[in-house]
């Protein structure tokens, strides 16, 4: 294994985070010119939304290939690997795999006259279709990065496009207020193209049913054209355009992920109508092996230890209520570490009532808030809080103070999610 090569691979792409968020296509596509133009020979579905795009990525991946096909999926951001972005038929991108793609993108790019600035999502982005190509996928799933209209994904023509839900995040990117966050998502829409979305909010579904309209782009809903019932013992029933599927088991924790599996089987049923097949064997079984760390994960039983990337204010509510449902605990003990630029109030308002002590921390990334800042919002519920700033000494502490009978869970962002998984997993396992 070529160490150094990965390394410096990695030191150029990251470099790239310099120049920050430069929203527009226009360089990804100066990019995929000069190698190709990879995206153009990929049948793609898009997947957008606040909340799950990963999780319903992962479940159609997971489907796809139980069905036999060849999958590419991209995904964002990794918890511990950078590998773990590019996958085809759940196989990371091996380290040479991506040595090889940097240093040849890099030369094509500068023969080409491409010239920064353009973005660390830019440049990975166009490297995983290029990838996706080489190995001849027959389905590539793609993951938005960020809003949908502006973002590097949004070159290809897919297939079919999903939204999953409309939150309030990245307002200071998006804009102001669910009505603008879902214009941005709704960029993802492409002409004659499919949309599935698991939206609830009827401004946001009359949005969206107007652009559908205008771009003759055929809309389908959960909740009417594909439902899901809860059953006993975690199971759930299915009903969509064709096909009931009963008793269903998810290998995802909380009701949330139930939303993405009827998303996700709605879009497959979708696309077996686009000449893609999908079984129901391959559907359900699918379901079963679907493997989306980070999202309710126990990965220590004793003591407890629960991580759950929940990054704005809908994951944290989501959290919550699984939390006081699905769990059952003498004490919660709750590590929190939170991105700067996320609605931090919001997340701890949803959190901190149910915990008897917090451990402030902050993972290992300038995005993170600082734990003061983090106390200061927490308001009454600050006496139950310590600052910790070292990461592992704030897990340590944690497991201190977690006795039998008790749940100490790990949230407030996928980066403080990953750098858990590190300490618990230290050679990558899970």
């Amino acid at each position: 294994m070529n160490k150094n090569g990965y390394q410096r691979s990695l030191d150029f792409l990251y470099s790239l985070d310099k120049f920050g968020m430069i929203f527009g296509l226009t360089k990804v596509e100066e990019i995929l010119k000069s190698i190709g133009d990879p995206h153009r020979d990929l049948q793609a579905i898009h997947i957008g939304g606040t909340n799950g795009k990963g999780s319903t990525a992962a479940m159609i991946s997971s489907i796809l290939q139980k069905e036999g096909y060849q999958v590419g999926l991209y995904t964002s951001p990794h918890l511990v690997r950078f590998t773990e972005r590019m996958k085809v038929n759940g196989k990371e991108i091996e380290q040479e795999e991506l040595i090889h793609l940097t240093d040849w993108m890099r030369d094509k790019i500068e023969t080409a006259g491409v010239s920064p600035p353009f973005t660390f999502f830019d440049f990975t982005t166009a490297m995983a279709l290029l990838y996706f190509k080489q190995k001849m996928v027959d389905l590539a799933v793609l993951e938005v990065g960020l809003g949908g209209r502006l973002d590097s994904t949004n070159v290809v023509d897919p297939l079919l496009s999903i939204i999953t839900n409309i939150g309030k995040d990245h307002e200071e990117v998006l804009g102001r207020g669910i009505l603008n966050i879902a214009k941005e998502k709704a960029g993802i829409i492409k002409k004659g193209r499919p949309l599935i979305t698991a939206a609830t909010q009827p401004q946001v579904l009359r949005l969206f049913s107007k652009i559908c309209k205008e771009k003759q782009a055929p809309f389908y809903q959960v909740g009417k054209d594909f439902r899901y019932l809860p059953s006993k013992e975690g199971y759930f029933h299915y009903e969509g355009l064709h096909r009931k599927l009963w008793s269903l088991s998810l290998n995802l924790s909380g009701p949330h992920q139930m939303i993405n599996a009827a998303t996700a089987l709605g879009a497959l049923e979708v696309l077996d109508d686009l000449g893609y097949p999908v079984s129901s064997d391959a559907m359900a079984v699918g379901l079963t092996e679907v493997d989306w760390p980070g999202r309710l994960e126990m990965v220590c039983s004793s003591p407890r230890v629960l991580l759950d990337g929940a990054h704005n204010p809908d994951g944290a509510m989501s959290l919550k209520e699984s939390l006081k449902r699905d769990f059952e605990y003498r004490h919660l003990i709750l590590l929190v570490g939170i991105m700067k630029d996320k609605d931090i109030k919001s997340i701890l308002h949803s959190l901190s009532p149910l915990a008897d002590h917090i451990i402030l921390t902050r993972p290992t990334t300038d995005r993170a808030a600082p734990p003061t800042l983090l106390r200061k919002a927490l308001g009454s519920n600050g006496k139950k809080a310590e600052i910790i700033e070292d990461f592992r000494k704030a897990i340590d502490r944690g497991l201190s103070l977690t006795g039998e009978g008790d749940l100490f869970c790990i949230t407030g962002s996928l980066y403080t999610v990953g750098e858990a998984r590190s300490y618990f997993f230290p050679k990558g396992g899970s």
